[in-house]
């Protein structure tokens, strides 16, 4: 028996729309006019008026954090309360009010931005943090994920003291000699280890939370790195709860796993148990190595080829050696599977690069499509690099938002000039998918087109930023769906309204193609679909 959606606007991954598709058992069946949707219905058929609205392939971010958004879910959420210290803290103290903490639990948010802040001009500290609470331990994380603070609470239970050495690919903050509570890039993991495990139900419920969210915002499928979320929880685990999940019909939004580890070893254990690229269902399956190249522009962390032009003291922390990470990506390469690498400075690029030039000399492989996650500073011999290497990149267009206040302060006119250049790869034959790398972001799937159509931030429009680097809205909505499908080598299957494919789908209220661009993120999600089933109504 086939479902028959007539009379929409429907983009198939080609212009011009057609007006009805049909889905059968699943999958596409038929793209076209009503009249041919018609002739094509039979006794049992339904038959559904799309009333005129808007469809399109479901929205697939190729780089996320799943588990991590569930996680986020449970904390306080300090990204709607960041535009002053005061308000940050305040957030906090109600939250801890609410949701009182037992047994030796700590107070979790995640959020903060300090350039967001009217009243100080600083990152928070161990002191304003112990204004909340001088005996709940609590952990603050920034927006971007690669700086946390802590109070002198969880300081203690720590251990961490003046006396602590300084991490390799992290840094712990001092001040006149002591811990100010600020943690970066790997100096966060010994926190994060020191947090009560979670049981895998309750991964299970952060999971469910997270596809429920998501499929809000019409994403049917997340390219997703989970096993850095909680390092002593086991790579097995996490698997787990996706595929108990899957067997239940709970797992709402197809997985790959961007799976993360930080050591040769480790990794060897994961593929010689069986785990390659590829492997898994339509639902779950194991996508690319992923690796942390270096840390965030937003916390000076990205690593740079110069010192940072509003703090000349850093060029930031590169996360990896040269060498671990040739061993690593080499490895990956040599057994079979794709790597993707967290590359947002220039300076982390050229390792990259070179890890990827290395690999595949050793072991040629024609397919690879290792790739460059937020491919944010670079320079113009490095774009000319990725697309002769037939790199993909996978954008978060989402962070011109934030990042139009900030770049050209950051790293100087020049690397700016060439910097968050995605149109420039795209024209040059690369395949640039898009995402939100939420929880950093919001999956907001649609306000991240339109910062990749206006090069804008969404609401106070600064910019635009690079307006040479505009993609059109078709390429917007390609990013989404075509390309993230490329990323993990499923674009014969997902990513169009077309016959064969997959039927995940999304209605939307609006046509992007006809408002005007500076309002495609106020378009409401209707309804979305996943294999034909409806997995979410407005």
């Amino acid at each position: 028996m086939k479902t028959i959606y007539k009379n929409g606007a429907v983009y198939t991954g080609k212009l011009p729309l057609v007006e009805a598709f049909a889905v059968e058992d699943g999958k596409f069946v038929f793209t076209g006019s009503s009249a041919e949707a018609d002739a094509l219905a039979a006794a049992g058929d339904k038959v559904v008026d799309l009333g005129g609205k808007f469809v399109c392939s479901g929205f697939n971010d190729s780089h996320m954090h799943l588990l991590n958004y569930g996680s986020s879910l449970l904390k306080a959420q300090l990204a709607a309360h960041t535009e002053s210290l005061e308000d940050m803290l305040a957030c906090l103290d109600t939250f801890q009010k609410e949701h009182p903490r037992k047994d030796g639990a700590w107070l979790m948010g995640r959020g903060w931005n300090q350039d967001y802040f009217t009243d100080v001009d600083r990152m928070p500290n161990r002191y304003d943090l112990d204004r909340v609470s001088t005996e709940v331990p609590i952990c603050a994380t920034r927006a971007c994920g690669h700086c946390l603070v802590v109070n002198s609470k969880a300081l203690e239970l720590l251990g961490v003291t003046a006396d602590t050495p300084q991490p390799e690919g992290g840094e712990i903050g001092m001040e006149n000699g002591e811990p100010d509570g600020r943690f970066f890039d790997n100096a966060m993991e010994p926190v994060y280890d020191s947090i009560p495990v979670p049981s895998k139900e309750e991964i299970k419920d952060m999971i469910r939370s997270a596809c429920k969210a998501l499929n809000s915002y019409g994403v049917t499928s997340s390219q997703s790195d989970d096993y850095c979320v909680y390092r002593a929880v086991p790579w097995q685990t996490v698997n787990e709860a996706y595929k108990e999940l899957e067997d239940s019909g709970e797992l709402t939004v197809r997985v790959y796993e961007q799976s993360n580890f930080t050591d040769l070893e480790s990794l060897k254990g994961f593929v010689e148990a069986g785990n390659v690229t590829g492997i898994g269902t339509d639902r779950f399956k194991i996508g690319p190595l992923k690796m942390l190249g270096d840390g965030a522009l937003g916390a000076r962390t990205a690593f740079l080829s110069r010192p940072y032009a509003d703090d000349p003291s850093t060029c930031g922390i590169p996360v990896f050696t040269q060498e671990t990470m040739d061993e690593m990506i080499g490895y990956a390469n040599a057994h079979g599977m794709q790597a993707a690498v967290h590359t947002i400075g220039d300076a982390c690029l050229d390792r990259v690069l070179s890890a990827y030039e290395k690999a595949l000399a050793e072991n040629p492989r024609e397919d690879h499509r290792h790739g460059i996650v937020h491919c944010q500073i670079t320079r113009a011999d490095q774009l000319e690099k990725i697309a002769k290497m037939h790199l993909h990149v996978y954008a978060q267009s989402i962070f011109l938002d934030y990042d139009n206040h900030i770049v050209e302060e950051r790293v100087g006119k020049e690397l700016a000039s060439t910097s968050y250049s995605w149109k420039t790869l795209m024209n040059n034959g690369v395949s640039v998918s898009n995402g939100t790398d939420c929880p950093v972001e919001l999956p907001d799937a649609l306000a991240c087109m339109q910062c990749a159509v206006t090069r804008t931030t969404l609401r106070d429009h600064v910019g635009p930023y690079l307006p040479d680097q505009k993609f059109t809205v078709q390429e917007a909505l390609d990013s989404y769906t075509i390309r993230s499908a490329e990323a993990s080598f499923e674009e014969n299957v997902k990513g169009q309204i077309a016959e064969g494919m997959m039927a995940d789908f999304v209605v939307l209220g609006q046509n992007p193609f006809e408002v005007d661009e500076s309002t495609i993120k106020d378009i409401p999600v209707c309804r979305t679909y996943l294999g034909g089933e409806l997995v979410y109504e407005a």
